[in-house]
C-alpha cells in the first residue's frame, strides 16, 4: 500500500472515531423482592409508580423476564456473573462466586468505565474487592457491634427477622451508626442518598453505577409520609390466593412462610399488600430522584437507566408467603430500561434472564463479553431482529444446601412444567390458558404428551448442567 493511502486511511479512521458518539453510562437499579404485576403502567391499577412509568413509556419492557434462582445472593450473583449458579458456583444462599469468573464490573473497568455501588450487598467478598471502585451507602451484615441494639416491630407489629444488626459502611468499611442499625423505613432513601453523591462526583463519564435497593423486601416498614399511602381494607388479594399451598413445595415451615400464620387470613395478607405497596412507591420516589440526579448533571441524554429486582414474592398467592418457588409471580421480574438506543414505549415478550443483563450491559458499553459469561444479549430483541431469544427458559431453587435443586422448572412461550424431586410430585400448566397457575393439568390424558415432551428437555438440561458438589 502506497504511504500517502495509508495515512489517509489512518485519518479516516481517527475522523470516524472522532465522530463515534461516546458510550453511555449505565445505571443498574435493582429492588429486592417485587412482584413483576407491580408496577401502574403495566397493568396494575391499584398501585402508584409514577417514575417507573415514565421509564415504561420512555423506554423498553421485558415483561417475561425471569430470576432462574430465586433467591437474593445466588440471583444476584448471575447478573453479576452472566452465567447460571450451577457454572458460577453460587446456586445456594451464602456460596462464594468461583474465582474463575470474570465480573461484570471489572470487564467494565477495563472498558474504561469508572464503576461505582450503593445498596445493599449479600454476596461473598465486598463491591471492592467485586470490581467497584467507589462505594457510597454500602448496606451490609455487620458492623453493629457494641451498639445498642433495639430491634423494631414491622409494621404489623410482628417481630423483625431480617436485617438485624445490618449497617450503613462508608467507602472505608467504616459503620455509620448516625444512619441507624437494621431496616428502617429510611433505609431506601439513604441508599439513594449515596447513589446521588456518586452520580454527582462522577460528572463526566463513562460511569457504571450499581444500586441495590432492600426494598420491598421484609420486614416492611412504613416509611415516613407513606403511612396510610394504601386502605388495606381496599387492597385486591391475588387473583391466586389461597388460604395455603397444597402441599410441602420444599420450604414450608421456612423463615419467609412464617411471616404470616397458616391459613393465610385475608385481612392479614391484605395489610401486608398495603404495606408492600407503599414501600414500592417510596422506591419509585428514590428512582425518581437518581434519575433527576442525572439530569441535574447534564448526564440524563447519555445514560441507560435499567430498573429490575433480584426476584418476586408470593405475598398470598398460592398460600405461600416467600420466594423460593416457581410460579410466575416468584421467578417473573419487573424489567425496564430506557436511554441512547433503546426504543421508546416497547414492550416485548421475548423469555429472558436475569443474567441476560451482562451481555447487554457489555454491548451498550461496546466492552467484549467474556467466555465464561452463558447468557444471550437482549441487544437483538431492542434492535427488532428477534422476538425470541430462548424458545424455553430453566429455573430451580433447593433449600438447605441448594446444591442440588429440589425445585426444577421449564418454561415455554405456552407452558409450564415443575418438578418436585423432594415429593416427588409434578406440575403442569397452560399459561397462555391460565396465566395465574390455577389448574394443575399434569394428571390430565390429553396432557400427557406435551407433559412427557417437557420432561425429557428438564431432565436433558439439568444433566447438562451438573451440580455443584459434581463439578468442583
Amino acid at each position: 500500500m502506497r504511504p500517502g493511502l495509508l495515512a489517509c486511511l489512518v485519518a479516516a479512521c481517527a475522523v470516524a472515531r472522532a465522530a463515534a458518539p461516546p458510550p453511555p453510562n449505565i445505571l443498574l437499579i435493582v429492588s429486592d423482592d417485587q412482584r413483576p404485576d407491580t408496577i401502574h403502567a403495566l397493568g396494575n391499577a391499584v398501585i402508584d409508580t409514577p417514575q417507573l412509568d415514565q421509564l415504561v413509556r420512555e423506554g423498553a419492557a421485558f415483561t417475561r423476564a425471569i430470576a432462574a434462582n430465586p433467591h437474593c445472593v445466588p440471583s444476584r450473583a448471575e447478573i453479576m456473573t452472566g452465567a447460571p449458579g450451577f457454572a458460577n458456583g453460587s446456586p445456594p444462599f451464602g456460596r462464594a462466586i468461583r474465582p474463575e469468573m470474570v465480573l461484570l464490573a471489572n470487564v467494565l473497568r477495563r472498558a474504561g468505565y469508572h464503576t461505582g455501588y450503593s445498596g445493599k450487598w449479600m454476596n461473598d467478598g465486598s463491591p471492592r474487592t467485586r470490581g467497584y471502585e467507589e462505594t457510597s451507602a454500602l448496606f451490609s451484615s455487620g458492623g453493629a457491634a457494641g451498639a445498642p441494639l433495639t430491634l423494631p416491630r414491622a409494621h404489623n407489629g410482628r417481630p423483625v427477622t431480617g436485617y438485624t444488626g445490618w449497617t450503613f459502611k462508608d467507602h472505608d468499611g467504616k459503620p455509620e451508626l448516625a444512619k441507624g442499625i437494621g431496616l428502617t423505613g429510611a433505609t431506601d432513601r439513604l441508599i439513594a442518598d449515596g447513589a446521588i453523591a456518586l452520580i454527582r462526583r462522577r460528572a463526566s463519564g463513562p460511569f457504571f453505577l450499581h444500586v441495590n435497593f432492600t426494598a420491598p423486601h421484609d420486614p416492611l416498614h412504613l416509611p415516613p409520609g407513606y403511612e396510610h399511602k394504601y386502605d388495606p381494607a381496599a387492597m385486591p388479594l391475588p387473583p391466586n390466593f389461597a388460604a395455603e399451598h397444597p402441599f410441602d413445595h420444599g420450604n414450608a415451615g421456612q423463615r419467609d412462610e412464617l411471616l404470616l400464620p397458616v391459613p393465610r387470613v385475608p385481612a392479614e395478607v391484605k395489610a401486608e399488600i398495603a404495606a408492600y405497596y407503599a414501600v414500592i412507591s417510596n422506591l419509585d420516589a428514590q428512582v425518581g430522584r437518581l434519575r433527576a440526579a442525572l439530569a441535574e448533571t447534564g448526564q440524563a441524554e447519555n445514560t441507560v437507566v435499567i430498573f429490575t429486582s433480584d426476584h418476586g414474592l408470593a405475598l398470598g398467592s398460592h398460600g405461600l408467603m416467600g420466594k423460593q418457588n416457581m410460579y410466575e409471580h416468584t421467578i417473573g421480574v419487573p424489567l425496564l430500561m430506557a436511554g441512547p438506543g433503546i426504543p421508546r414505549g416497547r414492550r416485548w415478550a421475548a423469555q429472558c434472564y436475569l443474567r441476560d443483563l451482562y451481555p447487554t450491559i457489555c454491548d451498550f458499553a461496546r466492552a467484549p463479553v467474556p467466555p465464561t459469561v452463558e447468557a444471550k444479549s437482549l441487544g437483538p430483541v431492542l434492535a427488532g431482529r428477534t422476538g425470541q431469544l430462548y424458545p424455553e427458559l430453566y429455573a430451580y431453587w433447593g433449600r438447605e444446601t441448594g446444591l442440588v435443586p429440589t425445585q426444577q422448572m421449564i418454561r415455554t412461550e405456552r407452558w409450564k412444567l415443575i418438578r418436585y424431586l423432594h415429593l416427588p410430585r409434578e406440575q403442569l400448566f397452560d399459561l397462555a390458558a391460565d396465566p395465574d397457575e390455577r389448574r394443575d393439568l399434569s394428571a390430565a390424558p390429553e396432557h400427557a404428551a406435551t407433559r412427557r415432551e417437557l420432561e425429557t428437555k428438564l431432565a436433558a438440561w439439568f444433566a447438562a448442567h451438573p451440580s455443584v458438589t459434581a463439578s468442583r
